[in-house]
């Protein structure tokens, strides 16, 4: 402190202070009615930068008055290179976190773009947030005059001793990462896995997959998992998809009219039920003469893979109706079992029931010996 503060020092500072939480303010309101003007437009990237902007830009205006105010007082050269570092510090911090969230909603939103479905794989963004946040510490803490050439160093060190530690993690998270890059599987996609799990994907994130199956409940399967097992992606390469409905009918009928009553159905169908596809050429194969009938297929368009039950539902109702109607008979397996009589079978080996006297009708000799 060169000279002794003065009311004139404490003055100025407290108006540097003061003008420092108007602009504050003034940026805040001035920000929220910018957020409600970013809301009307279709890009999602807008409302995540002005939303970021509401936490650096009051925070800058509070710590540049502290700053003039610091300037106005008459403090030492030391102390006022520790007050302007520290105030640089936090702002690198606060701006830190403000860019770690904006450069993980953009990556979010870019993934929400792609996928089509808000809950995007979280995996890329939390390594984004991370690496955001790790560097502007570092230069923090340069701004503070701490040497980070050493920290670099222990953390090149732990950094190995905490990767043999978790090889499982990492390997969770390198397969996240390796399933995304590829585009195997992306959130939104209905997947079936060869060990029987299935579901919609809602999350791939740094260590497990998250799906959703029919049932609404979640699985969770560990992301080296994925990567290992065999999996039918029934969003890829594209969404629609064919399903065959099995069906049969008996020997007597007429197959030409059995094909045109089926491909009215399948039309009316196809029109009518929400998920289905009019544009699908519809088919209907026979292919087998079984016991009792003759088995066909039916070929039906689906938009996506949820939508077949509600489209099998409605057409097999429908298809029964109208055979009824028309006198289609769909028969049930029937078996017919002949039995003969080969009348070369000696009598001898035909067995036969056999009377048993009853004690009071055997005869004498037989109850002389019973009572000796």
């Amino acid at each position: 402190m060169t000279r002794g503060l003065v009311l004139h020092d404490w003055v100025v500072a407290a108006i540097a202070v003061a003008a420092g939480l108007v602009a504050a303010v003034l940026l805040r309101a001035l920000l929220r009615w910018l957020g409600k003007h970013a809301l009307r437009t279709r890009w999602s990237g807008d409302d995540i930068i002005v939303d970021a902007l509401r936490t650096v830009a009051p925070w800058a205006a509070v710590i540049a008055g502290t700053a003039a105010a610091a300037s106005a007082l008459p403090l030492t050269t030391r102390i006022a290179a520790i007050v302007n570092h520290s105030l640089t510090a936090l702002l690198i911090l606060i701006t830190t976190l403000s860019t770690a969230r904006v450069i993980a909603g953009l990556v979010q939103s870019v993934a929400h773009s792609r996928t089509g479905v808000a809950g995007s794989a979280t995996i890329f963004v939390n390594i984004t947030r991370v690496v955001v946040v790790a560097m502007g510490s570092l230069v923090a803490l340069d701004t503070l005059g701490i040497s980070i050439a050493p920290l670099l160093t222990a953390l090149g060190v732990g950094g190995l001793a905490v990767a043999l530690a978790l090889q499982d993690t990492l390997a969770n998270l390198f397969a996240g990462v390796h399933i995304l890059a590829s585009k195997t599987v992306q959130p939104g996609d209905y997947m079936r896995l060869s060990s029987g799990e299935e579901g919609y994907v809602v999350d791939i994130n740094w260590r497990n997959t998250v799906v959703r199956n029919l049932s609404n409940n979640l699985v969770i399967i560990p992301n080296a998992r994925l990567a290992r097992t065999n999996m039918t992606n029934y969003s890829r390469p594209e969404q629609e998809l064919s399903i065959l409905v099995q069906v049969g009918v008996g020997y007597d009928s007429d197959l030409e009219h059995v094909e045109r009553v089926t491909l009215e159905v399948i039309d009316s169908v196809m029109v009518d039920i929400t998920g289905a596809l009019p544009h699908h050429e519809a088919a209907v194969r026979f292919h087998t003469f079984a016991d009792s009938r003759i088995n066909f297929t039916v070929i039906l368009g689906v938009g996506e893979f949820s939508d077949q039950y509600r489209i099998k539902h409605e057409f097999i109702k429908r298809l029964h109706q109208r055979y009824r109607a028309e006198g289609i008979a769909i028969p049930a397996p029937t078996r017919t079992v002949s039995l003969q009589h080969d009348e070369r079978t000696p009598s001898s080996l035909v067995s036969s029931p056999v009377p048993v006297p009853h004690p009071r009708e055997a005869p004498d000799s037989v109850r002389a010996d019973a009572q000796g």
